[in-house]
């Protein structure tokens, strides 16, 4: 799957709110910073507005923002300014044609889930699961999220995805998860993964390395989300797996039952490689993965390598 065209000194940034809105404060140290980063600024009308409190703007207006930043010809690459809630509410209004037809870096997590899985599976380019305007770039864009972000949407060739330095990638104990695997990379939130099995928008499992992160949630959560996925066949249509930051979670049964216990139990009999530790989702740093690539991962020597077609 193609890498769309890397983002330049200069170039275009169409910020966009799929998901959950920020505010009018944030919204303008957000241009400044990316403008600071030395790129001119297109903005969407919604970015600070509240529609029930939850989402920023009614769906199809939401949805209507992300078509035009990709039809724009003076937009170089679309940026979501954070996830929330919400973004389910917008697939059915997304244009999949004008998309397929303007391919562009589209950058963002969490919520932003939904899309980063749609436009490779309709699209057929890469999106990034990556950095956000507002949550990560205007505060939060140290020099290891900003390494792997460049790297990512600039690479022109094959390039190892790298954790940071003293943060090594392991394989999942627990189980026989050594080995080797290829495949499209795929994923995403935990939550969102689930809630889309049995739409139109699904995660397609099959033959591919699957991400997975996760925020805020309670162990008994882990557990019904991991057995969602894994009664949906998920894992065993899978080629690998990569998990990724699990932050802030909270313990609600056995002290020793935290949430790497919990997902090494579920997955202890799933034969496949699965690496754990990567530094990628709703911790420091937020390290860039580009979905819908072609990725080779090593459980036993702690690697994961992406293919670069452009």
């Amino acid at each position: 799957m193609k890498f769309p065209k890397p983002l330049n000194p200069g170039d275009t940034i169409g910020l966009v709110a799929p998901s959950s809105a920020s505010s009018p404060e944030r919204v303008e140290e957000t241009i400044k910073k990316l403008e600071e980063l030395g790129y001119r600024v297109k903005a969407a009308d919604n970015l600070a507005e509240s529609y029930h409190g939850l989402m920023a703007g009614p769906a199809q207006k939401r949805a209507d923002w992300v078509n035009r930043m990709f039809a724009d010809p003076e937009v170089d690459a679309i940026i979501c300014i954070r996830g929330g809630d919400g973004s389910s509410r917008i697939m059915e209004y997304l244009d999949y044609e004008v998309i397929r037809a303007n391919p562009k870096i589209f950058c963002g997590f969490s919520d932003i889930t939904n899309l980063l899985l749609a436009i490779p599976q309709n699209c057929g380019f890469v999106t990034f699961h990556g950095p956000m305007a507002d949550t990560n770039i205007r505060s939060r864009f140290d020099a290891e999220t900003a390494r792997a972000f460049y790297e990512a949407v600039n690479a022109e060739a094959d390039y190892e995805f790298r954790n940071p330095p003293g943060c090594p990638l392991e394989a999942l104990p627990g189980g026989p998860h050594q080995g080797r695997a290829s495949g499209l990379l795929t994923g995403g939130n935990l939550s969102l993964l689930c809630a889309a099995v049995g739409t139109p928008f699904e995660m397609q499992a099959e033959g591919r390395i699957i991400f997975i992160e996760e925020v805020g949630e309670r162990v008994s959560m882990i557990e019904k989300y991991m057995y969602h996925l894994k009664n949906a066949g998920v894992f065993r249509k899978c080629s690998g797996i990569l998990l990724g930051q699990f932050t802030d979670m909270t313990t609600n049964c056995d002290a020793d039952f935290d949430w790497a216990a919990c997902v090494q139990d579920i997955l202890a009999d799933v034969e496949k490689p699965i690496l754990w530790n990567v530094q990628s989702g709703h911790g420091e740093p937020m390290l860039t993965l580009p979905m819908g690539a072609a990725c080779e991962m090593d459980a036993t020597a702690g690697t994961i390598r992406i293919h670069v077609e452009r």
